[in-house]
């Protein structure tokens, strides 16, 4: 073959070679579009998503908020920003007025919703999460040691370490705001426990700039911390005076919820006679009077038509003795205590008799009254006062009373003023424990158990 000829088929060759190569260019580029397309598409399709269920999650969460501001835009869109203006100051005058003339209700149903809404996205959202990192309440993120990669190809080793993430924080899920506190729910994340947060309430109190703070377990992974904002305690709180509930028919009163004070969240204390004994500790001057005095006062038409029996024990003489006519047994010295209890365990005993195998619980009637016992200073007569052979004869009757008075219609309720196990050594027996203030800090775990 000639040069010529070798030359015109190298062209050619080169040619279709080029040709070759153009199209596979153009194959792999349509290609490669196509795949860039997908991935565009793609991409766009689940970010779309993912703000969407961010959306959905934001609106699903804070729906109050979601649905005032879906109604604010529509309102200005259908009917004007004037009318919303004119709309708005209606509607605050008319919360005003309405505070003015009864705060009760209108707190109530108006008041406690608004100020939550204010509260959490002015204070608790904002703020809470710049709380809990200065108390340690958050979960920060554990780097990993730095692991050496060796390569015999590398003079130096390469450090491979783990991508640090900012610390986990405990989700707000919702805020309730009542005349004295706030309650603030968050869901712990992993690795926390309610007890971390209880250990912090005094960090906590001091972060938000109140007096008192307590944690309340609501769920194994959700805790509420309410915060104090003031005091409802602070001045006395009025029992219902007897002209008010002497027209009340006996058979009326509930003995298993019985009026007998107010909490600290503003709300009336209910507790019951029936069915538990109860132990009331504190120091003397805490209060121990009005857990005794406020639910007689309460039950005092059933007193009166003859379904409660009052029955008094009095070491010191002083305290139930200005009520001397509403007990219907009433003793002072060690033996005449020994005496009562003596008589309401042997009429005990006669009622389990005529009872037994027909109830389990008697019924409270004028022939089978709810018999009271109320105990002050317990602890003088089942330690200090009288003699060993006494003191034992009381602590055994008031055993008997508390373990098998329950079904039968007999009520124990003591107050002493240091609830040790030698001062009381029938603490266990008393299934409602109440602790008011104490002179020591292991007598709240005396009184209301471990961990209390």
């Amino acid at each position: 073959m000639s040069t010529s000829g070798s030359l015109v088929l190298a062209g050619l060759v080169t040619l279709v070679a080029l040709a070759g190569l153009r199209w596979l260019g153009q194959f792999f580029g349509r290609i490669a579009e196509g795949v860039a397309t997908i991935a565009v598409v793609f991409v766009a399709v689940w970010l779309a998503g993912k703000a969407a269920v961010i959306v959905a999650v934001w609106v699903a969460r804070h729906w109050r908020t979601t649905t005032t501001v879906v109604g604010v835009v529509g309102w200005c869109w259908l009917l004007g920003g004037p009318s919303l203006v004119v709309t708005g100051a209606a509607t605050v005058l008319a919360l005003s007025v309405w505070r003015w003339f009864s705060l009760v209700s209108f707190d109530r149903y108006a008041g406690q919703r608004l100020r939550a809404w204010w509260l959490r996205w002015t204070v608790y959202a904002p703020r809470m999460p710049r709380w809990l990192r200065s108390c340690n309440l958050t979960v920060p993120d554990r780097v990993g040691a730095p692991i050496a990669a060796v390569n015999l190809l590398r003079r130096t080793p390469a450090l491979s370490r783990s991508r640090p993430v900012a610390d986990q924080l405990p989700r707000i899920l919702g805020v309730r705001s009542g005349p004295s506190w706030d309650e603030v729910r968050v869901r712990l994340v992993p690795g926390q426990t309610p007890e971390s947060f209880d250990t912090a309430t005094r960090a906590l109190a001091v972060a938000r700039g109140v007096q008192r703070c307590q944690v309340r377990e609501l769920a194994p992974n959700v805790v509420s911390i309410d915060f104090q904002r003031r005091n409802l305690l602070s001045g006395v709180v009025r029992a219902p005076s007897l002209g008010a509930v002497s027209d009340l028919d006996g058979l009326a009163v509930d003995l298993s919820r019985v009026w007998s004070g107010r909490t600290e969240y503003g709300t009336d204390w209910h507790q019951s006679l029936i069915g538990g004994h109860t132990l009331a500790a504190g120091a003397t001057g805490a209060g121990k009077g009005s857990l005794m005095w406020a639910p007689l006062v309460s039950v005092a038409p059933a007193i009166r038509d003859g379904l409660v029996r009052v029955n008094g024990i009095d070491p010191k003489g002083m305290e139930l003795a200005y009520g001397r006519a509403v007990f219907h047994r009433y003793a002072v010295t060690s033996r005449d205590a020994l005496a009562l209890l003596d008589d309401l365990v042997e009429s005990m005993e006669a009622r389990k008799r005529e009872h037994a195998g027909a109830t389990r619980l008697v019924p409270i009637t004028t022939e089978t009254p709810l018999e009271i016992v109320e105990f002050d200073e317990i602890g003088a007569l089942l330690r200090y006062g009288g003699d060993r052979k006494t003191r034992e004869a009381i602590t055994d009757r008031v055993a008997l009373l508390t373990t098998q008075g329950r079904a039968l219609g007999y009520t124990v309720r003591g107050y002493v003023q240091e609830p040790t196990k030698d001062t009381v050594p029938v603490r266990e027996l008393f299934p409602r424990r109440i602790c008011l203030r104490v002179a020591s800090k292991s007598h709240v775990s005396m009184v209301l158990g471990d961990q209390a």
